[in-house]
């Protein structure tokens, strides 16, 4: 048997009432409760017997008692827990039905879980509250029922049946009787298992991996042992799924207090985006839970900012913009993402990739069917408004100065200590706001990498992580002028320098490949130097998620400046590096509206309208 109550609503009732056990609440708040329960039925005080046993000698009730004992809910109504159960007669609740219901009841048993056994959470649940609640004339209030639904409860209705008896108090709760069975409204979450079309989405959410039920002990209620193991006559149990948590999609889709708006793709829908998605998350064979990774990514980039939020997404906000579970506020664009004009998982607010009105049809929100939940509702699509540039096909920016950014730099050894040195010592350099060059760097900060050594060409390797396999990527090095951390720096010091860039990435088996994507580029003295190293570059394999001491995906940058061009003042091997830019390649189309990268005089990247 199951119960499910917020700890919020827990806490309030069990300052209500004491939170004791049925005999010793009696004694304690007796004065307060028979007061209000005096005052709002006239009633005298508890009668005689139990729940189950008032339920089950009322013969108008006989239908539903069938299905509380068949499901053996009898013995928690005729336990000293303290229920409210609304019951609906015989007279709009037929034999046939409560048939039908103990046989769906006998069908699930075994199959599944008790918590998730359809009739129990939806039928016997549904008509049930813990403890005791009474109505008066003045009564409007929202009650919480053991299924965890909220039903409103006022003088003369309860949710949407009308009550025919009211506040019979009996020594474990109160009866009420109701003309019809009470209509059960899923959640968001418990609505994609009820619809055959989203079962592709469903059994992702449901996946075991992520989803589970946890028996909570201390609020379960004992009923003796059996074989030296309690025995509970009714078990609280919680719904987890780690999918729901901050690293993913950030949203209790079970939650009854909350409320959203969730796009489901329908099922060919889901087949279609599975094919094209899963060439994007291919893992190299030697990856540690290499299948499991190839399952969840291509489906949880899917179903990640297709959530919304009510509380943050009123009616005249989803006029223009629409704000997923997954985005970030504007303030955290640059920190997140790098840039403050990225807005992954933020639809229709006329910039960036995502140029449509949430509600247009061509928009997140414009197209498919919207179906009612209790905690708000599933629009049920088969048309996939969802740009992936507007998602996880993101820009992946490395700053130079950033912990963990640096794998190494190159050493030589030192013929009298036979010691390995470094050639480059790391200078991490700031852009003061008085500069000419503030605000057109990230963080408004570059590392110059100095040279130890007058005759060595010196080296840094970057880390790049979290890189897609197959989209194409445009890849850039952001080089900084000296101007930008002195603004006195003379000539000397402001040459340009050449650069030979080479990648390194695993094959399919593994293997590192190493490629040189650009043998000799040249900088340009006094700019915010953008050096395409690479255009529509494919990996072959992700590294999307993984958790790596090395990163599989490097970026060497060596000088290559000879003794000659360093001696005669052409080049210098003094490297000044911003930052590395992966760009996917399929921005520059989107919508029929052409994008591109481009590096402005000023120094600013933006991402404009092509000409």
């Amino acid at each position: 048997m199951i119960t499910k109550i917020s700890r919020r609503h827990l806490t309030g009732l069990a300052l209500i009432i004491c939170q004791l056990s049925f005999s010793t609440m009696f004694m304690s708040c007796a004065d307060t409760w028979d007061e209000h329960y005096d005052a709002a039925s006239g009633n005298g005080g508890a009668q005689e017997g139990s729940l189950w046993q008032a339920i089950k000698q009322n013969g108008s009730l006989s239908n539903f008692a069938s299905v509380v004992e068949a499901c053996g809910y009898d013995k928690s109504l005729n336990s000293s827990q303290v229920f409210t159960v609304f019951a609906p007669t015989n007279d709009n609740f037929s034999s046939a039905e409560a048939a039908e219901l103990i046989e769906a009841y006998k069908q699930e048993k075994g199959k599944v879980n008790d918590e998730d056994n359809t009739v129990i959470k939806e039928f016997i649940q549904n008509h049930i509250a813990l403890y005791n609640h009474s109505i008066s004339a003045n009564s409007n209030d929202s009650l919480v029922m053991m299924n965890g639904k909220y039903v409103k409860l006022t003088s003369s209705t309860f949710g949407n049946t009308n009550i025919l008896s009211s506040n019979q108090l009996y020594q474990n709760g109160v009866l009420f009787t109701v003309d019809k069975k009470a209509t059960y409204f899923p959640n968001v979450f418990e609505y994609m298992r009820k619809d055959s079309d989203l079962d592709s989405l469903s059994s992702f959410l449901y996946n075991d991996h992520f989803y589970r039920m946890r028996f909570v002990e201390s609020q379960s209620v004992p009923g003796g042992f059996v074989d030296g193991k309690t025995v509970y006559l009714d078990s609280v149990f919680t719904q987890e799924n780690d999918l729901f948590d901050y690293d993913f999609l950030e949203a209790e889709l079970n939650n009854e207090d909350s409320t959203y708006i969730m796009v489901a793709p329908t099922n060919d829908v889901w087949k279609q985006l599975i094919d094209q998605y899963t060439q994007y998350f291919n893992y190299d064979k030697t990856v540690t839970d290499r299948d499991s990774l190839g399952y969840t990514m291509p489906r949880l980039a899917i179903v990640k900012g297709t959530i919304f939020s009510r509380t943050n997404n009123s009616d005249a906000q989803l006029a223009d913009s629409a704000f997923s579970t997954s985005a970030v506020p504007s303030s955290s664009r640059s920190y997140m993402w790098g840039e403050s004009f990225l807005h992954y998982y933020q639809f229709g607010d006329g910039t960036g990739f995502s140029l449509h009105k949430p509600l247009s049809a061509t928009g997140v929100l414009g197209s498919g069917q919207h179906i009612t939940c209790s905690n708000g509702e599933v629009l049920k699509t088969s048309v996939w408004n969802i740009n992936p540039l507007n998602t996880f096909f993101q820009w992946i920016r490395v700053e130079a100065e950033s912990a963990g950014s640096i794998r190494e730099v190159s050493k030589v050894e030192n013929t009298s200590t036979h010691e390995m040195e470094e050639t480059v010592t790391p200078l991490p350099k700031v852009v003061n706001n008085d500069n000419q060059f503030y605000g057109k760097m990230g963080h408004n900060s570059f590392v110059e990498f100095e040279p130890n050594r007058t005759t060595v060409n010196p080296s840094v390797t970057f880390n790049i992580p979290e890189v897609l396999s197959n989209i194409g990527y445009d890849i850039y090095l952001v080089v900084a002028p000296a101007l930008a951390a002195d603004s006195n720096a003379v000539a000397a010091q402001r040459l340009p320098t050449k650069l030979r860039c080479t990648l390194d990435f695993h094959d399919n088996k593994g293997a590192t490949v190493s490629e040189i994507l650009q043998s000799a580029i040249s900088t340009t003295p006094d700019v915010v130097d953008y050096l395409l190293l690479a255009e529509d570059f494919k990996f072959p394999c992700s590294t999307y998620g993984l958790i790596e001491d090395l990163t599989q995906v490097s970026l060497k940058v060596e000088t290559r400046v000879s003794s000659t061009e360093q001696r005669t003042g052409k080049f210098t091997r003094t490297m000044r590096i911003d930052c590395i830019l992966l760009v996917p390649h399929g921005a520059s189309m989107v919508d029929e509206e052409a994008f591109y990268l481009s590096p402005h005089g000023d120094g600013l990247v933006y991402v404009i309208p092509k000409k």
